[in-house]
């Protein structure tokens, strides 16, 4: 076709060429529409790929949030069947496993004051809990204390024992990073030996931090703790094989300082992770305790 044949108007030049080669205009724009959804699905499976990859343990609802953080318009129905058809939907974790706590001692067993109450805002309730973390051959203990509204973990220890200093060491690292007013935070764990112990309930009395213990039999009384060991034996420990203590405790804390308290969304906090989140609320110029205990649900 010569030049003048195909300058002027493009609509007029669109129209010129469809009568040479057969077709109508509205099935040339139909052949273009029709590839659109195509190739934003291939671009749309790159990120998800890339995003399922470096997160091995994120289902569609966190990759779906993931993709909006950076941009990207994602419905998370259509995530969630690019995720099947491509076989990325996330691993899964192990069964529960057996706990580490001992509540046969004798000592002084406190009720559950956090039945009916909502943190509203930080340092209002402390969740804490013990978990084991398989060597080679030995085993290892994991002490950890979390912020029950923001679901930061604010302290931890791992050690080779189960004696209460564990649990005691973790306690004294959330008090500093943290220090609550006094009389304004429950401490809550369950009935484990540590936890009842006379030098853990010291640090406790002596920082006016009132005590509260799940009834028995009951791990959905700590619930949040639960779900914290959970996803560190899902995407951190099952499947790793630490050589010594020094390597679990390394690998461990990158984990939770590098990856849980910073990286990884939380569902229960609009899925944004826990540095995030408590830095939008200093932001926003909310205290970080509100003054009041938690507020009741009742």
């Amino acid at each position: 076709m010569t030049a003048a044949g195909t300058q002027g108007d493009p609509h007029t030049t669109i129209q010129r060429l469809c009568q040479l080669g057969g077709v109508s205009r509205a099935g040339y724009y139909r052949h273009f529409d029709a590839h659109a959804p195509a190739c934003a699905d291939a671009d749309l499976r790159d990120a998800i790929q890339r995003l399922s990859l470096a997160h091995r343990h994120y289902g569609y609802r966190r990759i779906t949030a993931q993709l909006r953080r950076e941009g990207r318009v994602a419905n998370a129905k259509r995530v969630l069947r690019l995720m099947r058809e491509d076989n990325l939907l996330s691993l899964r974790a192990r069964p529960f496993v057996p706990r580490t706590t001992d509540s046969r001692h004798g000592f002084a067993i406190v009720a559950n004051l956090t039945r009916g109450l909502v943190p509203t805002g930080l340092d209002q309730i402390w969740v804490a809990d013990i978990t084991y973390v398989r060597l080679g051959e030995a085993f290892v203990y994991l002490a950890v204390v979390l912020d029950a509204f923001s679901r930061k973990v604010i302290g931890w220890a791992l050690d080779d024992h189960l004696e209460a200093r564990l649990a005691v060491e973790a306690l004294d690292m959330a008090i500093a990073a943290r220090n609550p007013a006094p009389e304004t935070l429950i401490h809550h764990s369950d009935r484990g030996v540590q936890y009842a112990s006379l030098d853990y309930r010291q640090r406790l009395d002596t920082r006016a931090i009132a005590i509260s213990m799940s009834r028995v039999a009951n791990p959905y009384d700590n619930a949040k703790a639960e779900s914290f060991m959970k996803t560190l034996k899902a995407e951190e420990v099952n499947g790793k094989a630490y050589a010594t203590i020094d390597h679990a405790r390394r690998d461990i804390g990158r984990f939770i300082d590098t990856v849980y308290n910073t990286q990884r969304l939380h569902s229960a906090l609009g899925y944004k992770p826990p540095v995030e989140f408590e830095a939008e609320l200093h932001h926003s110029n909310q205290p970080a305790n509100c003054g009041n205990m938690a507020v009741s649900l009742n």
